[in-house]
């Protein structure tokens, strides 16, 4: 498998090649020269494969031979050792939980599966890797616990002051070790034009080899695949192709389904469902694409005015807007119904929503009401533990903090305040090399 980049002014790469420098040479994304499919029977067999098995087969292709099987099987079976439950809702929604691992987030798949073959790619070199990412919550957390005491890597994450929750704070800050917490006084997508400037930046990538864990990293991105057979998977025998709703901000997770349902994963609708940034749900109305300046709001690791991964939704369908259109519905919820749902799921079913879930649940419930009968699948990125003033002020209730959160909570925050500049950044990591 190779790979080409979306400005097409760099030459092809393989996965390792990809995965290491994290964007193309020329600023895009990497993206698959074909999309495999999934292999005869396997599809049919979901029920009964183990989670690594499921991600060995799905990822086997796009990695290629860049490393042995036994390394790749080792890697997918740590990157999932951890319980991904299809929860019932209602007779016709089930929650997907995709926060049952290390930092209670969707993203600790995707960061210990790249963080594991970074290692394996980087086990020779002598020069040390920066990761260098953004975060608007979640992948900084999962970024920062995935490669915590990796030799030979240090991780520089980027944050907007403010805008994120104070568990995800705690898991950005507090770790120490190889991981620095750089606080710009901004909002995301500063934080991701800044790491975008530093890839492009040849007296930063003459000093430091420098990659990235964001979604625009292939290693990051294409793991998450394994989401929707896992979903598929745990479906009822016989049961109609479902409708998935996906929270939704820089659209890596729901670029990955599509990728799945491309290889010939059955899912019978996408949604993505987006909080007050609704770049994406503009463009499926209109046609028309345009970058907007993000908004804070109560879901905010969807806080994204100018989604990266978009680009490579319409690059795996040629940018034909119809057809687009046909496969994938968008929808754009307000604080006010984010709240609402939380309250109204919790005293009628006893299920608690986080922001993100319930962005994604009010998109998924009003989808269905043109759609009676057929099964609808939401993904829960997050637990509500991570948004403890938005979900305790929809249900008057507490969230009980899990033991494993005790001790990080505790910690120290440490760190760095930065003007959302470049010239900032641009300073940090070159006097720090």
């Amino acid at each position: 498998m190779l790979y080409y980049s979306l400005n097409r002014q760099s030459a092809p790469a393989d996965f390792r090649t990809a995965a290491v420098a994290g964007q193309a040479p020329d600023g895009g994304l990497y993206f698959p020269e074909s999309i495999p499919r999934f292999p005869a029977g396997f599809v049919e067999s979901l029920a009964s494969l183990s989670p690594a098995d499921i991600a060995y087969t799905t990822l086997q292709p796009y990695v290629g031979h860049t490393m042995p099987e036994a390394v790749l099987r080792e890697i997918c079976a740590a990157a999932v050792d951890f319980p991904f439950p299809l929860v019932p809702v209602t007779e016709q929604i089930s929650a997907l939980e995709l926060f049952h691992g290390p930092t209670l987030a969707f993203k600790d798949v995707g960061a210990r599966f790249m963080s594991r073959c970074l290692g394996y790619f980087s086990r020779h070199e002598t020069r040390p890797v920066t990761v260098l990412v953004a975060t608007s919550g979640d992948t900084g957390g999962a970024v920062a616990s995935g490669f915590l005491g990796v030799p030979g890597v240090e991780v520089v994450i980027l944050y907007p002051s403010g805008k994120v929750s104070p568990v995800q704070e705690q898991q950005l800050t507090a770790l120490g070790q190889n991981v620095i917490a750089l606080e710009v006084r901004g909002n995301f997508d500063d934080c991701q034009r800044l790491v975008k400037q530093a890839f492009r930046d040849e007296a930063v990538t003459s000093r430091r080899r420098l990659t990235s864990a964001n979604s625009i990293n292939v290693a990051r991105w294409l793991p998450q695949q394994v989401y929707y057979c896992y979903a598929v998977a745990q479906q009822q025998a016989g049961s109609a192709a479902p409708v998935v709703a996906v929270p939704s901000g820089n659209f890596g997770n729901l670029c990955a389904g599509l990728l799945a349902y491309t290889s010939g994963l059955p899912v019978g609708h996408f949604v993505a469902a987006c909080n007050a940034n609704d770049a994406v749900p503009a463009y499926l109305k209109s046609g028309s694409y345009s970058a907007q300046v993000a908004v804070a709001t109560l879901s905010n690791a969807m806080d994204v005015g100018d989604p990266s991964n978009f680009s490579r939704i319409l690059e795996l369908f040629s940018h034909e807007h119809p057809v687009i259109q046909q496969l994938l519905s968008g929808y754009s919820v307000t604080d006010a119904d984010t709240t609402a749902t939380i309250r109204r799921v919790h005293d009628q079913t006893g299920y608690l929503l986080d922001p993100h879930g319930a962005v994604a649940y009010f998109a998924l419930e009003d989808y269905l009401r043109q759609q009676p009968g057929q099964p609808g699948i939401f993904l829960e990125t997050a637990h509500p533990v991570k948004f403890p003033d938005a979900v305790e002020q929809a249900t008057g209730h507490t969230v009980p903090i899990p033991a494993a959160l005790d001790e990080l909570l505790s910690r120290q925050k440490h760190s760095i305040l930065l003007e959302p500049t470049y010239e900032a950044l641009r300073a940090y990591l070159l006097e720090t090399t």
